[in-house]
């Protein structure tokens, strides 16, 4: 990926976006590339996007833990559209070891709102402390209970580039891997996709027109409630069966 280099910090700084609107696209690679050569070039009049590098790489190794209560409230709340719904997970970034437990509830103009908090030594997103961190996001952003039986449910692997403008974020997963916990089975994404997300405080952005204009439309997909519906078929999952369907094209045995 030619592009000029952007650190941690500055992305932070510049576009964290903690608080914003997703949409995702599976992008066949040609038109991928493309894409980064369109958004990267220096030509472009608002200056082109920066590539985040540390130590060297633009790639970088993500694992991912989510938990769920026994009957997947979490899946099945979003499956129906609820307003008061909310994921958990444990991120890993298996490049530099941080590990972050994170909540992602929608705010009242349904954007995606994230909180996070570092796990450190032998933590669990069982622990108390994170017990009582997600009681309270979930209290004072909804007023209502945290779930008190939580299990993992899927696991997730792939690796994330990320392209960064002012108030605006792109990232980019490939050789994503999805691994259902409970049941020991897995998928594997279609190499010839990428998984593109824009993030942005709400307007569609540059990239969302470039897709749209090469035939590529949002995918009614997130990492966890498509991973489920290709993993586990018996699940109501209309919702993302076609999406996952054609993403998930390669079954990996566990």
């Amino acid at each position: 990926m030619s592009a000029r280099s952007i650190s941690l910090a500055e992305v932070k700084e510049r576009a964290e976006l903690l608080a914003r609107f997703d949409q995702a696209y599976l992008v066949p690679t040609p038109i991928f590339a493309a894409l980064t050569r369109h958004l990267t070039d220096p030509r472009r009049p608002q200056g082109p996007f920066r590539a985040l590098t540390i130590d060297g790489r633009r790639w970088f190794r993500y694992h991912s833990v989510y938990y769920d209560t026994p009957e997947l409230r979490c899946f099945h709340d979003h499956r129906q559209g609820r307003r008061l719904r909310f994921k958990i997970r444990e991120r890993v970034y298996q490049d530099s070891g941080e590990r972050q437990f994170e909540i992602k509830l929608k705010g009242g103009r349904g954007e995606t709102v994230k909180h996070r908090r570092p796990l450190t030594g032998s933590d669990t997103p069982l622990d108390g402390p994170y017990r009582a961190f997600l009681a309270d996001a979930l209290r004072t952003a909804y007023g209502i209970e945290a779930p008190t039986l939580l299990a993992p449910s899927v696991t997730t692997d792939y690796q994330r580039a990320t392209l960064v403008s002012d108030g605006e974020r792109i990232t980019c997963d490939a050789r994503l891997r999805c691994d259902d916990v409970r049941a020991r089975s897995a998928v594997r994404c279609d190499p010839g996709l990428v998984l593109v997300e824009t993030k942005t405080t709400g307007h569609l952005t540059e990239a969302d027109l470039f897709l749209h204009a090469h035939g590529v439309r949002p995918a009614v997909f997130t990492k966890y409630c498509g991973s489920l519906a290709a993993l586990r078929p018996g699940l109501a999952a209309n919702r993302w069966r076609r999406a996952a369907g054609r993403a998930f094209s390669v079954i990996a045995p566990s």
